[in-house]
């Protein structure tokens, strides 16, 4: 790539940086709340578009709301046999997340497709660039819903009934949106289109700390999901009833949460109960019931579950799954030939879940590149990725790009 092509991506970052750096930015936590089908997700929707629009990118809205950006088209390429080459990520957060975890992917794709082309180099396939809705599904509790709907993975019914705290539902924010909610399912003339998916995005662990890398490739996404635990206690005055009296759910929640701490250390896994609805929440009452959500993760899925079952023996109430993730092996042989392209590129297996997982296990061959994150911490205003890391990352998909498409 010639010397200017750094300089370019680094101008196209700072600007695309810049331009995202305020939408749905907390001013007391410095996190951000980017939830789906909300006035902040319809600004980044907008940025897109116009991001698209200033390369001359035509853009679709599949049937299930996600983006999608291309250079030529699409449909043409699959039918002489030349599918297209696609990348992205997605531009929603956790409630107060860090800003690189989706926009990352998002921005340098754009960064790269705009390096190749100052420097004359056209691809020879349509590159078409995503941005999944709902992969973190901080507001209705599915994550990747965007990908499980597009590939069925996720029912069409069960995903516009899903509700938000507030209990709106999906279909309700979708029509609210401007979407026709009517439309969600496997949307086959939109998979046809990816001849194969990379997904950039910063690395949510201190793997290319260690190994003083830049950039790295994914190998394997652990098994994952999550459980709602609904705990039913008796509501009562908190200074008038005696100890021996109570029906308390709470001391059942802080049974769930030493368990799943406790047996994830014993099985080789990691377990988390961090969303927590206490009814009726009230400083002195003994509350009538709490709904706790348990997400567990690890190498073996039968550990996982283990951990799911102890929890659910400790409160005495079973665990209903709302999402379960298998183990997903990324495209091997592509997995391979990037981490040769980009110079034996240190080769990492990861604990978070991504759409290039849900569209891998729907037979789409995808790949991940991670950039270094120095903090070694995600999901938190915390999360980083220094500048430099994230123009190798650009010049990285570029590479990609290259050898590809």
């Amino acid at each position: 790539m010639p010397d200017g092509g750094a300089r370019l991506a680094e101008a196209a970052f700072r600007s695309d940086w810049a331009a995202l750096g305020d939408v749905g930015r907390d001013a007391r936590s410095g996190g951000y709340r980017r939830f789906a089908w909300t006035p902040e997700d319809a600004t980044l929707r907008e940025w897109f578009l116009g991001r698209a629009g200033g390369l001359g990118m035509e853009v679709v809205t599949d049937r299930c709301g996600n983006l999608w950006a291309w250079t030529g088209d699409p449909d043409a390429a699959v039918a002489a046999g030349r599918a297209p080459l696609v990348l992205g990520s997605h531009l929603d957060s956790v409630p107060d997340g860090g800003a690189f975890d989706g926009p990352l992917g998002v921005v340098s794709a754009f960064a790269a497709l705009e390096m190749l082309r100052a420097a004359g180099r056209a691809p020879e396939r349509p590159i078409g660039i995503a941005c999944f809705a709902d992969e973190e599904g901080a507001r209705f509790g599915i994550a990747c819903a965007g990908s499980r709907l597009l590939t069925g993975e996720l029912d069409a019914d069960r995903g516009r009934a899903l509700t938000d705290a507030q209990g709106t539902s999906v279909a309700d924010a979708m029509a609210a949106a401007g979407l026709n909610p009517a439309h969600v399912g496997r949307d086959e003339e939109a998979l046809r289109r990816i001849g194969t998916f990379v997904e950039l995005h910063v690395e949510q662990g201190r793997a290319l700390i260690d190994e003083s890398a830049a950039v790295g490739v994914a190998s394997a996404i652990w098994p994952h999901g999550r459980w709602r635990l609904d705990l039913h206690g008796r509501a009562d005055h908190a200074g008038t009833t005696r100890l021996p009296d109570r029906e308390d759910p709470m001391l059942r929640l802080a049974s769930a949460i030493t368990t799943a701490r406790a047996a994830a250390h014993q099985h080789g896994t990691v377990a988390t109960v961090a969303k927590v609805h206490v009814h009726p929440n009230g400083v002195n009452a003994i509350p009538s019931q709490v709904t706790a959500w348990l997400d567990a993760r690890g190498p073996d899925p039968d550990a996982v579950r283990r951990v799911v079952t102890e929890v659910s023996t400790a409160v005495g109430s079973e665990a209903s799954e709302e999402s379960w993730t298998p183990s997903t092996e990324l495209d091997v042989p592509l997995r391979d030939r990037l981490a040769t392209l980009l110079g034996d590129a240190p080769v990492l297996p990861t604990g978070a879940g991504h759409d290039a997982g849900i569209l891998s296990a729907a037979g789409i061959p995808a790949a991940m590149l991670f950039v270094r994150n120095p903090t070694g911490v995600s999901h938190s205003p915390a999360e980083h990725a220094e500048e430099a890391d994230c123009v190798a990352g650009i010049e990285a998909l570029a590479r990609v790009i290259e050898d590809l498409a």
